[in-house]
């Protein structure tokens, strides 16, 4: 609330009236920045208001409107302890911690900040808007979002039915640490995994699973029994696989997980998928393309009609691109209808449907309600059979955009999929406009990154021409805090993309296989996998590991 001191100093300085002020402390909580809401006073002057607070208290006014402050430096302070101090490390040193805040009636509590930096520390008064600048990078910890995960019930069922008496407290309070450090962490996959003598929680962080929570055994069936509640799935079922979904709102940002649950041996493994809105990247120029292989994607999307096809294996980024791409599409004027199992994320402008199996409502059946709905785009989540694939095609050749996915190691060998579905090959040359191939490679972290030694020979032997691999430096992570030491710090997409040139329809129709369509392709400037992993080597992106164990060699 707003304070006594602050009261003083503008009613003195007639920025503000009493009666303006009271107006700002109604229905507020004690522990909220109201302070800052003095900016919304038209009269109110922030720089004369700090300076008149810095000459009433005897503190240093800076004006931080332009500074930069590194994020490791306001990192130093949890954010309920910046609230409860309203200070920020704005600069750190082996002898002292400088400190800003807008409220020097923290003063006293100065001595015990030192401690929890376990540092002196020096005040400075900065204006308000410059303190809600910083306040606004300051990121929550594990224990602030704790308390602050609720569930967004749904409307249609009945929660009183989902109870289980032996879930205590602790246990309510250990998953919500669980799906809190996943979302603080920027986790894709939770994997809760029962064994016959442990019980492991590991988190799929930039692709690769690490074990962060190994709970007694005793706490296993509570742990799932909580989730499957929260998923809204029947808990006494054990005996099959179930899938549910969570909606939660994390530190009042709305998250879903969605919840697979399947029997094992000694239990039921539950693997929880994370899906936050505000992570989706629909600007096609950021997702990793290369500017060839971008003009060639764009060049096919925007055809009137035909087929665009998505292919790599499960968690490569399939749905990204194509929700790019739609996000690309999608103006007033067009129609677009998705099919997907099941739709991850919620697109404004877009018709999305679930596909559900058990009532009938597969991608075919979907498929063909959506040829009679005037549709302009449509979006079908995977080709996984000939009656799907034929659907498809018919509608590319009958005036529509078609976007899928397919599961293939590469882009050339896609073709070939599709003609070992039955779909004949005239019938993949009339419709088919680009394949796009992907993988997803573990970014090296900038914080710790370092060069790396690699001899000539390995490069060459990974890929590189001779006459680059003299002049290539190769980067490596050394591990440190920002990466958990693993030296890997996000992820980067390589691209594969094949245009159906007149070349490749002519070898499709002529049965060609995968290696002749691949050998054309790179002829015409295609650039593979492999070729594409390492361009992100050489710019420092990824490491010679990642690029080879995400891209096979294009050795035939």
């Amino acid at each position: 609330m707003v304070r006594k001191e602050f009261i003083d100093v503008v009613t003195n300085t007639g920025m503000a009236t009493l009666k303006e002020l009271r107006r700002l402390m109604m229905n507020k909580d004690e522990d909220e920045v109201t302070e800052l809401e003095l900016l919304d006073i038209p009269t109110f002057d922030e720089n004369r208001f700090a300076k008149a607070v810095s000459e009433k208290f005897g503190v240093t006014f800076i004006d931080l409107k332009n500074a930069k402050v590194s994020p490791e430096t306001i990192k130093a302070l949890k954010k309920k302890f910046v609230i409860k101090y309203r200070a920020i490390p704005i600069q750190i040193t082996n002898a002292k911690v400088t400190v800003a805040t807008f409220d020097p009636t923290v003063l006293p509590a100065k001595a015990k900040l030192g401690q929890d930096l376990k540092k002196p520390v020096d005040f400075i008064i900065t204006n308000l808007s410059s303190w809600q600048k910083l306040f606004a990078n300051v990121e929550d910890s594990v224990e602030d979002l704790i308390g602050t995960v609720v569930e967004i019930k749904s409307s249609d069922v009945d929660q009183a039915e989902v109870k289980l008496e032996d879930i205590g407290q602790d246990t309510v309070t250990y998953v919500n640490r669980i799906l809190a450090e996943a979302f603080i962490k920027g986790v894709s996959d939770i994997h809760v995994e029962p064994y016959e003598k442990t019980f492991r929680i590991r988190f799929r962080l930039d692709g690769s699973l690490v074990t962060k929570f190994t709970p007694p055994k005793s706490m296993m069936l509570p742990i799932i029994s909580r989730l499957k509640i929260m998923a809204q799935l029947d808990i006494s079922e054990k005996r099959k696989p179930q899938d549910g979904r969570i909606k939660l709102s994390i530190g009042g940002k709305p998250i879903d997980y969605r919840v697979s649950s399947l029997p094992t041996l000694f239990g039921e493994k539950v693997v929880l998928r994370l899906l936050d809105q505000s992570n989706l990247q629909l600007d096609m120029t950021k997702l990793g393309f290369e500017s060839k292989q971008l003009e060639v994607f764009k060049t096919g999307i925007h055809n009137p009609y035909g087929m665009v096809l998505v292919t790599g294996p499960t968690g490569s980024g399939k749905t990204t691109t194509l929700y790019s791409a739609m996000a690309e599409l999608n103006v007033e004027g067009t129609n677009i209808s998705t099919a997907e199992d099941p739709c991850e994320f919620n697109l404004e402008g877009i018709n999305q449907v679930n596909v559900r199996k058990e009532v009938g409502l597969t991608f075919a059946s979907a498929l063909k309600a959506f040829l009679r709905q005037d549709p302009d785009i449509i979006m079908v989540g995977e080709i996984r059979d000939y009656e799907v694939g034929e659907i498809a095609v018919e509608a590319a050749l009958t005036g529509h955009m078609v976007l899928s996915t397919l599961h293939t190691n590469d882009a050339p060998s896609t073709v070939t999929r599709l003609l070992n579905m039955g779909i004949e090959p005239f019938l993949v040359v009339a419709s088919l406009n680009v394949v796009v191939a992907q993988r997803l490679c573990r970014k090296i972290c900038t914080a710790c990154r370092e060069v790396h030694k690699a001899s000539k020979e390995e490069l060459i032997q990974c890929g590189f021409a001779p006459s680059s691999a003299e002049k290539i430096k190769v980067y490596k992570g050394k591990g440190c805090e920002v990466c958990n030491g693993t030296g890997y710090k996000g992820r980067v997409a390589i691209y594969e993309v094949l245009a159906m040139s007149p070349r490749i329809r002519e070898l499709v129709l002529k049965n060609g296989s995968s290696d002749d369509i691949k050998a054309a392709a790179i002829k015409e400037g295609m650039k593979t996998l492999r070729m594409c992993a390492l361009t992100k080597v050489a710019q420092g992106l990824t490491t010679l590991e990642e690029a080879l164990s995400n891209s096979a060699s294009d050795n035939m």
